[in-house]
């Protein structure tokens, strides 16, 4: 098969380009630490035998076209992700989604001996159309260490590292696989920001018994160095809308109430809203107004987004942002007649600030990594994910999956400057290492 010619396959203690080596020197000096490093070893030796199957299956799923707006695709990715899945022994369940446009939701089920849940999470969809994936040539392309190709960091290159993180597990410590109850979630239309996706996870997970919602989305390497995602910003849409009073520009220009004007007043004060020392932003993304050169425009309409970190920044900016609804200070000079302005929230995610139950989780992640000689950072992400919609009800760890680069880029250029979304061939193993080891530190001492 060409996806399994000319990789690196990485081993405990490759670490990113740059990367201190000094600090990765494998820990030894006691029986436990070589024996840990043994069993890594072996669990290396046994992942790379398994990971031509491992690409196998992603390239399957990358040949799916699977946006979000192709529900008949993102239900066949569903069918060939459960049928995966249902060989280790998960009974899947699809779950009609609240919007007939959009394909079906994923649930699988695996009973364990105890009620201690893990849910690991994933999605289904991705932002490229068929017609964008044939007009860039876009499609499974290995080259070098890389492999190219929609989705494959974002985020069936997740989905993939969650099968061979527990058909691992099963192989390696089947009385740790059999301990719990697992879980797995496939949201249909995470790139859209559905709510729904959130009442499903919400429905399947008891907060009381769950342990961990670990989310699948890819390793980023801020500092060169690997790092999960610890925190997200929440996000905030809004349409700003002002409605002036039309006018003819020339003859009666004075009975008119500009609202492109008023609107461009809007939005410096809208910009003033950012504040970095909070890590809250606010875009004016998108304006429309006016129909003619020749006429007072009566309407103009900003669409806006804003994003924050912490609970209180985020809503101290939607405060500030529906501030501005009621009378304008554009008014027509004949009569005072003045611009309305409305502020309506479109769509809400709320932040996944940091918080005791995340770092109870990366404490595990980063612990393990410490005993296998690998550097791991915590990541707080401006980006969103499903972690934002349940953050607040389980403990949420994030950005378990593969690293890769380029998520929703599907353009290459001749010269380099633009490349697709591709997946790093090298950190599949390592990762998938770090992942069952943790697994089972977290399975052991909810047990104990």
């Amino acid at each position: 098969m060409t996806q399994r010619v000319g990789f690196k396959i990485g081993c405990i203690g490759d670490a990113p380009r740059g990367t201190d080596t000094s600090r990765l020197s494998l820990p030894g000096g006691n029986t436990h630490s070589r024996a840990r490093m043994d069993a890594a070893r072996l669990l290396t030796e046994r992942l790379a035998a398994h990971l031509p199957d491992h690409l196998e299956f992603l390239r399957e799923m990358v040949g799916i076209n699977s946006y979000t707006g192709n529900a008949e695709g993102v239900n066949q990715l569903a069918r060939v992700t459960a049928d995966r899945f249902s060989r280790l022994g998960f009974v899947p369940a699809l779950v009609p989604h609240r919007d007939p446009s959009c394909g079906h939701h994923l649930v699988a089920t695996r009973p364990g001996k105890s009620s201690r849940t893990i849910a690991l999470i994933s999605h289904l969809d991705t932002v490229f159309p068929p017609e964008e994936e044939a007009r860039n040539d876009f499609h499974w392309l290995p080259e070098g260490d890389r492999i190219y190709g929609p989705g494959t960091t974002d985020i069936k290159g997740g989905t993939a590292m969650m099968h061979l993180v527990l058909s691992s597990l099963r192989e390696s410590d089947p009385d740790a696989f059999e301990a719990v109850t697992w879980k797995l979630l496939w949201n249909s239309s995470e790139e859209t920001l559905s709510q729904h996706f959130a009442e499903v996870a919400r429905d399947q997970l008891d907060p009381a018994s769950t342990l961990a919602a670990l989310v699948f989305e890819a390793e980023g390497w801020p500092q060169g160095r690997p790092a999960l995602v610890v925190a997200r910003k929440g996000r905030a849409t809004f349409r700003v809308t002002v409605e002036g009073r039309g006018s003819h520009a020339g003859a009666k220009h004075p009975r008119g109430a500009n609202a492109i004007t008023q609107l461009g007043r809007l939005v410096d004060r809208i910009a003033e809203i950012t504040d970095y020392s909070r890590h809250r932003t606010v875009n004016v993304g998108v304006i429309h107004g006016g129909v003619a050169v020749n006429r007072v425009p009566h309407l103009a309409i900003a669409d806006v987004e804003m994003r924050a970190f912490s609970r209180e920044a985020y809503q101290e900016g939607v405060n500030a942002l529906l501030a501005l609804n009621g009378p304008g200070d554009v008014r027509s000079p004949v009569d005072g007649h003045p611009c309305q302005v409305r502020v309506e929230i479109l769509a809400e995610s709320p932040p996944w600030p940091r918080n005791p139950g995340t770092d109870r989780l990366f404490a595990i992640w980063k612990s393990t990594a410490d005993e296998l000689g690998r550097p791991l950072d915590a990541e707080e992400r401006g980006g969103l994910s499903d972690g934002n919609w349940i953050c607040d009800q389980y403990p949420t760890l994030d950005g378990l999956g593969p690293h890769g680069d380029n998520d929703h880029c599907s353009e290459r250029s001749a010269d380099g400057s633009k490349l697709p979304e591709y997946i790093h061939v090298p950190s599949i193993v390592p990762k998938a290492v770090l992942n069952v080891m943790a697994l089972r530190k977290l399975i052991t001492t909810a047990a104990d």
